[in-house]
């Protein structure tokens, strides 16, 4: 028996279920839901799907970038991580990580998500806690190679997954709540580091050994039980009733340019994904902001370390206020970004913000002026990371066009994780004006595509409701307009 025989099987029985209870041909416009089931029903997705989705990816950036942290703890000097080798070691994640991320997202439905995610969890949870047990550069080289290789998928998937039971005036913030994991990640982690750290000597191990040790544990634990917890989509979900999968399929259907075909994978599809040059415009931006992601959260301890004259401790105190108001920005604006459908326009603008951030890194200020451009990166670091990351998959109706959309969004995005590391070198330190000032380019230059995008699309909407691109569709039905996806003049595409 084929390894999706039964998701075949299951997903002729759920078009069929479609069928009868809302015709494809049906307006989306007259459709009928219940606002007050509706907001019910967003609730308990929230209850089961967010939480998991936001222990995850924590514990995936947590296991990521915890090597900054163990840095300060032992590290270096067990494992001689002279010259550019603390950097390369970074880095070296992120070729398999970013090898991962495309053929991970275009297996997620065949192999299942709950079964996939599982199984690249539970394995990078077991490589993470490995780590702790190398005993030298070149075993620390080989687990970060095969972390990568199995983390890849995470984020991707997740973001894929999301897709699959929110629609896109709700997704920004769910996304959201991937990121301000990613805040949460670096504040634990300066908290766990600064606590694990005085383990130093327990057993015989230095402190740093049981720094990736006890934050590797949970990430298996949690891969083995995504194996129950995990729904593979609305109608395999064992907390939705009948009336609620129904009423799951109907927010489906009133979204503009849903169709049952549509919901399926199919080659072209992704073919039309890779040659779309707004698909690529998207992936060079989120180049340029993950620059900065990545950049800031590895090296922020190291950053506010050479701003002052703090011990390990303080500093990993330090880190924490600046990602807690990076989380806390980030809620909010992806909450109002939801509600008024508007992604360009706040990602433009907190753009600017982390650019002025950087600037004033760069300045030659005080101790205490440096410190607040850390908070000012912050306030727009995951708005200016995150909101593409909704805007992008809400303007790709079709699941083989989002899926492969997002895959390429991140798998070009985090090549940045490459370059990142060596932006931050020790002989630049401690100002590390390098490093701030490449960075600001980056984000300027997301900015700037970003804005672009912003202004596309709107002109886009203009001319397609005034009927200027009702000539690709003469001669179409209803039905065949919609197939079509984004190229459809009756999509509109979220600005």
């Amino acid at each position: 028996m084929e390894p999706n025989a039964g998701i075949t099987k299951k997903g002729s029985e759920l078009d069929g279920r479609i069928s009868s209870l809302i015709s494809d041909k049906h307006d989306p416009e007259t459709l009928e839901i219940d606002a007050v089931a509706e907001k019910k029903l967003i609730r308990k997705l929230d209850l089961y799907i967010v939480p998991m989705v936001m222990l995850l990816y924590l514990l995936s950036f947590l296991d990521r970038v915890n090597i900054g942290n163990a840095l300060l703890y032992g590290m270096k000097e067990d494992l001689s991580l002279t010259g550019p080798r603390f950097q390369v070691a970074v880095s070296i994640l992120f070729v398999t990580y970013i090898l991962s991320e495309l053929p991970s997202n275009l297996v997620l439905k065949r192999f299942r998500p709950s079964r996939w995610i599982a199984f690249i969890t539970t394995g990078w949870g077991i490589v993470a806690t490995l780590q702790g047990v190398v005993q030298s550069y070149g075993g620390l080289i080989a687990t970060r190679l095969m972390m990568g290789a199995l983390e890849g998928g995470l984020f991707p998937g997740m973001a894929v997954y999301l897709t699959l039971f929110y629609t896109k005036t709700e997704l920004a913030l769910r996304i959201g709540y991937l990121f301000v994991s990613a805040a949460l990640a670096g504040g634990v982690g300066g908290l766990l580091a600064y606590a694990i750290g005085n383990m130093d000597g327990v057993a015989g191990q230095s402190g740093w050994r049981w720094i990736f040790i006890l934050e590797g544990l949970p990430t298996f634990l949690l891969g083995i039980s995504c194996w129950w917890l995990l729904a593979d989509d609305p109608e395999t979900a064992f907390y939705l009733k009948a009336e609620e999968k129904a009423l799951m399929l109907r927010r489906k259907q009133r979204q503009t340019g849903y169709t049952i075909a549509g919901d399926r994978m199919h080659k072209e599809d992704v073919v039309k994904g890779l040659k779309d040059w707004k698909i690529w415009m998207f992936c060079l931006g989120q180049f340029g902001v993950d620059t900065v992601l990545y950049g800031y959260s590895t090296f922020l301890p190291t950053i506010i370390r050479g701003i002052g004259h703090w011990n390990a401790a303080q500093t990993q105190a330090l880190t924490v206020p600046c990602y807690a108001l990076g989380a806390i920005v980030y809620l909010l604006v992806a909450r109002l970004s939801d509600r008024q459908q508007k992604r360009g326009i706040y990602t433009v603008i907190f753009g600017a913000v982390t650019a002025i951030g950087y600037g004033v890194l760069i300045s030659d200020t005080t101790s205490a002026g440096h410190y607040a451009g850390c908070f000012l990166v912050a306030v727009g670091l995951y708005v200016v990371a995150g909101l593409p990351l909704s805007w992008l998959p809400s303007n790709q109706p079709r699941y083989g066009k989002r899926t492969t959309a997002v895959g390429m969004q991140l798998t070009i995005g985090n090549l940045s994780g490459i370059m990142a590391p060596f932006l931050y070198e020790n002989r630049d330190g401690p100002r590390y004006i390098k490093g701030h000032a490449v960075t600001l380019g980056m984000v300027a230059f997301a900015s700037i595509l970003y804005g672009y995008m912003w202004f596309y699309f709107a002109r886009r909407n203009s001319r397609r409701s005034i009927g200027l691109e009702d000539k690709k569709i003469e001669g179409k039905t209803e039905q065949e307009a919609a197939e079509m996806g984004d190229e459809s003049p009756r999509f509109v595409f979220t600005i």
